[in-house]
């Protein structure tokens, strides 16, 4: 009875140590991706050369989130799975979510004197590869003379190791954490001039957000750093949006040839 007991115990713990090995290395990656170069120039056709943009103060600005294709869904399986499965939620980020960031960006460029007005842009005004014709839309819609194309690059990675199999086989997935959890998230702003079809400037944020979760709170875990991932970014871009701006303020000043700037009569630069 012992010698069997002895046997069982060595076949227990052979099948653990498989076990271990077959879901020590599960990583699980999900990516959503949305490109500000892809939605202006979705097509092969020659790019049209920008103008010299003409910019009549003050300024009406748009803020839009720039479309893109549907993002996976982290699952209990690798990426590629759950592609060819079909295992997919759509965008990382919610439209109320991003109305609160546009929102934040709005907030504080609506501080300076040569803004008249900030629209923020519905999603659903824009199009998937719309490109400049979109554009021009949102310009007709809105009166704006200025837009800010925001595209965002989100990954997160939830790894599976020897620590979450403990769990499961001795302690309890309620217990212990037990999944890695790692969000890289990339913000990116375009100030783009509608009429000449002119970048004016550029400026981006990222930000990451490392956690750990158990197995029946991971998707809720995931979704709150995918949220967490995207405030800190949209910090990080918010500043370094001031910072090219007030380099783009000089830089004007010194190439008066390559923007024109019209200032109406009476027209002081502070806000009123």
């Amino acid at each position: 009875m012992v010698r069997n007991s002895g046997r069982g115990l060595c076949g227990g713990i052979v099948s653990l140590l498989l076990l271990s090995l077959a879901v020590g290395g599960c990583a699980n990656t999900a990516r959503n991706v949305t490109s500000a170069a892809d939605f202006l120039y979705s097509t092969r056709e020659e790019i049209t050369v920008p103008g010299t943009p003409v910019m009549n103060l003050p300024l009406s600005v748009g803020i839009a989130f720039v479309p893109g294709n549907s993002g996976f869904a982290p699952s209990r399986m690798p990426v590629f799975v759950a592609r060819a499965v079909g295992r997919s939620r759509g965008s990382m980020i919610t439209e109320k979510q991003k109305v609160e960031l546009m929102q934040f960006v709005a907030d504080r460029f609506n501080k300076y004197p040569f803004v008249r007005d900030i629209a923020i842009i519905p999603s659903d005004y824009l199009k998937p590869r719309g490109g400049f014709d979109n554009i021009d839309q949102i310009r007709a819609m809105y009166g704006v003379d200025v837009i800010v194309l925001i595209s965002y690059d989100q990954t997160q990675f939830s790894d599976q190791g020897a620590l979450s199999l403990a769990n499961l086989t001795i302690i309890g997935a309620y217990v212990v954490p037990g999944e890695k959890n790692e969000t890289e998230t990339i913000l990116d702003a375009v100030v783009l001039d509608i009429g000449s079809r002119k970048m004016l400037f550029r400026a981006s944020g990222t930000s990451q957000v490392k956690g750990v979760a158990t197995l029946v709170n991971q998707s809720q875990e995931l979704r709150a750093d995918s949220e967490q991932g995207f405030r800190k970014a949209a910090n990080s871009m918010i500043e370094n949006l001031e910072l090219h701006l007030a380099a783009f303020r000089e830089k004007i000043k010194e190439r008066p040839a390559e923007y024109s700037v019209i200032r109406p009569e009476g027209y002081t630069g502070e806000r009123k």
